[in-house]
């Protein structure tokens, strides 16, 4: 039995209030409030809730199928029983169509009104508990989703420091300074974006750039850190670091960032014409995240100061960057590279190196 039952009944005729009234009279967990018009009743509803509606069609005010629609038409009743309880049988097709849970004729078996009025009743106990259930497991999927997200943003920084850790191992080894790898990986983020793809790919992107270098923890420092020119046996060590940094990142398929580091390291020295290392890949046989890779890498390299060299003009860095599209570069990356030059230029203002940390104890000492 229901703890406690609350129904407005609604008619002009005092008779039929008071029949209503005794139908329910020995159900001591039934409170009847009374309604003598369209109004008082729409009234009634706003003021507290109810388990069922008794409505007659025929009100001083206005009809009961008027009534019917304004409650229907509030959403806090849509599932709110509703029964009209009238003599005007010609309207209960009408009724239903307008929402009406039932329809019951004048005159009526008193038993039967209340068997149904209290049926809908309990139905509308079982879908208020469903739906306050619903309502808990909802609260507790968006709880949990946001646990989730939390989680997967800290699994995501986590990565990113990998990678940045990682990256700036490559540094250490060949003395370039902490600007670069986050310069060349927001030019890549930025490249990767005016390029089209989507939120996620050009996030990896800026995440998983900083490793392109990192196999050169597995160059001799005679080599790495040679201050001329390779002899050409020795270029043909130095240039051993994209497959030795895709070899140190492989089978790491449930690790996004490390994966596509993976890619990066062993491509982004490939060229466009088949003429780089180490796999003489031709065109878009070359990974597009490497592609994007190469332009940022090595527009931050010419145009950037190293404890080795002055940076390069800038009018010098593009000319020669124009001259290698096609050849070195993807020609469609280019295009879009130089068409918006101005926001590469605001990266490279933004994360300008410390002039002081040109040694490798001097980086060090700021870490």
């Amino acid at each position: 039995m229901l703890e406690q039952i609350f129904i407005l009944a609604v008619d002009d005729e005092s008779f039929n209030l008071d029949l209503i009234e005794a139908t329910f009279d020995e159900y001591h967990n039934v409170d009847i409030t009374y309604a003598t018009s369209g109004l008082e009743a729409l009234s009634f509803l706003e003021e507290k809730p109810f388990d069922v509606v008794l409505l007659d069609i025929s009100l001083p005010d206005m009809d009961g199928l008027e009534v019917l629609q304004k409650i229907r038409a509030n959403k806090c009743h849509e599932h709110l029983p509703i029964l009209m309880v009238t003599a005007n049988v010609e309207k209960e097709q009408e009724a239903i169509t307008l929402g009406a849970s039932d329809f019951i004729a004048k005159p009526y078996d008193i038993s039967i009104l209340c068997a149904r009025t209290l049926n809908y009743a309990k139905l509308n106990s079982y879908h208020k508990e469903i739906t306050a259930q619903h309502q808990i497991l909802e609260k507790q999927v968006q709880e949990r989703t946001q646990k989730l997200q939390e989680t997967l943003a800290i699994a995501k920084k986590t990565e990113y420091e990998i990678s940045i850790r990682l990256g700036r191992a490559s540094e250490f080894r060949d003395l370039e300074t902490g600007g670069h790898i986050k310069r060349m990986s927001y030019y890549s983020e930025l490249l990767a974006q005016l390029y089209g793809l989507n939120k996620e790919e050009c996030e990896l992107i800026l995440y998983a750039a900083p490793l392109h270098d990192i196999g050169k923890v597995g160059i001799p420092d005679k080599i790495l850190l040679k201050p001329g020119r390779f002899e050409e046996n020795e270029f043909e060590i130095m240039k051993l670091h994209s497959s030795i940094g895709a070899k140190m990142l492989e089978g790491s398929d449930e690790y996004p960032v490390l994966k596509a580091g993976s890619i990066i390291a062993l491509d982004h020295h490939e060229k466009w014409d088949g003429s780089g290392y180490p796999n003489a890949k031709k065109g878009e046989d070359i990974h597009l995240y490497a592609r994007i890779v190469a332009i940022a890498d090595v527009f931050d390299a010419l145009s950037s100061k190293r404890c080795y060299k002055e940076p390069m003009p800038l009018d010098r860095v593009l000319e020669i960057m124009k001259e290698d599209a096609g050849t070195h570069f993807d020609s469609q990356l280019i295009e879009l590279f130089l068409d918006n030059l101005d926001q590469f230029l605001k990266i490279k203002e933004r994360y300008q190196d410390d002039e002081t940390a040109h040694t490798i104890s001097d980086i060090l000492n700021k870490v």
